[in-house]
């Protein structure tokens, strides 16, 4: 028999005797948590029939990067579905052929901005030192907020107005919209996308932007995974954040906007449209980032992955 296949059988033997007896469920169980028996079953048989072993040998790779990462001292990933593995691979190996939609969400002050530019740069330079061109496109959530600017000035100013407008609500952006851009750039279709004032003046110029499809769509926002938009994205992640560092953050941030004394109203009803809307989406992210990790960190993390795909498509 060959080495390959008889290694295949016993790797999935072995993994399907360690589920049937294992009886505590965590995080990171050696590709147990939401695997139920038939799933195993159904890969066990594929692993040990098809001729094709790349698939299987990157989803081990991957294995090993998330297993290593959850593990060590200060993890960038706290955890992940195990499914998410066996997806990544295919989008990987290029198994599965359109573009990949990522969406990352977390609430304000949770870093995930700062972790999507940081992803963004991070692929950037990879696809430029191989030559790969435009790889990632990125769609901001927060450009979908509603125009509000007559309401604005009726009001006398941003001040009055937000006394009588919640902006911490998915109603108070244009989801639905956001969604068919997301559609359309992942079907092969360019969008011009809206930009948003953040200044103050709630202002949203629609058709401001032109956005071409590429391999990678990447969105954060607060409402990122809220319901009308999450279903566009093939990966979920949710970035975690201890409460004091958060408040902490938000405070300085508020300081440097000069929100005074409104900075603590502000915070409040953040946090509590967060325990509705922003929190219940970590229970249904894939992935689960720390906000508190070393910026250094989520890029040398990615780096791990990006080797797979020099290794696939640029090794010689």
């Amino acid at each position: 028999m060959n080495k390959n296949i008889l290694f295949c059988i016993l790797f999935w033997y072995s993994l399907e005797k360690k589920l049937s007896t294992e009886k505590e469920q965590t995080v990171t169980d050696t590709l147990s948590r939401n695997i139920d028996t038939e799933s195993i079953s159904r890969l066990y048989k594929r692993y040990t029939t098809r001729p094709d072993f790349d698939l299987h040998s990157i989803e081990i790779q991957l294995f090993r990067i998330f297993e290593d990462e959850v593990h060590s001292e200060r993890p960038v990933v706290l955890r992940y579905k195990p499914q998410i593995i066996y997806k990544l691979a295919k989008f990987l190996t290029g198994t599965m052929k359109r573009s990949a939609s990522v969406g990352i969400a977390g609430e304000t002050a949770s870093g995930k901005s700062t972790i999507t530019l940081d992803i963004i740069d991070t692929i950037k330079v990879f696809a430029d030192e191989f030559n790969a061109g435009e790889v990632i496109t990125r769609v901001n959530t927060d450009d979908y907020y509603y125009d509000r600017s007559e309401e604005v000035k009726k009001a006398g100013g941003m001040a009055e107005f937000a006394k009588h407008y919640d902006f911490d609500v998915p109603e108070a952006l244009e989801l639905d919209l956001m969604c068919g851009h997301i559609q359309a750039l992942l079907s092969g279709q360019s969008v011009m996308l809206p930009k948003y004032d953040m200044s103050g003046t709630t202002i949203r110029y629609d058709n401001y932007t032109l956005a071409k499809p590429s391999k990678i769509i990447i969105s954060e926002g607060l409402f990122t995974l809220t319901e009308k938009v999450r279903d566009a994205f093939d990966f979920k992640i949710y970035v975690d954040i201890d409460n004091e560092i958060q408040k902490e953050r938000f405070f300085v941030r508020a300081n440097e906007r000069g929100l005074g004394d409104s900075a603590h109203s502000i915070y409040e009803n953040a946090s509590e449209k967060a325990k509705i809307y922003i929190r219940p989406c970590r229970s249904i992210a894939d992935i689960v980032l720390s906000g508190e990790a070393q910026r250094s960190g989520y890029k040398i993390f990615l780096n791990k992955i990006l080797s797979i795909v020099e290794q696939l498509h640029y090794s010689k």
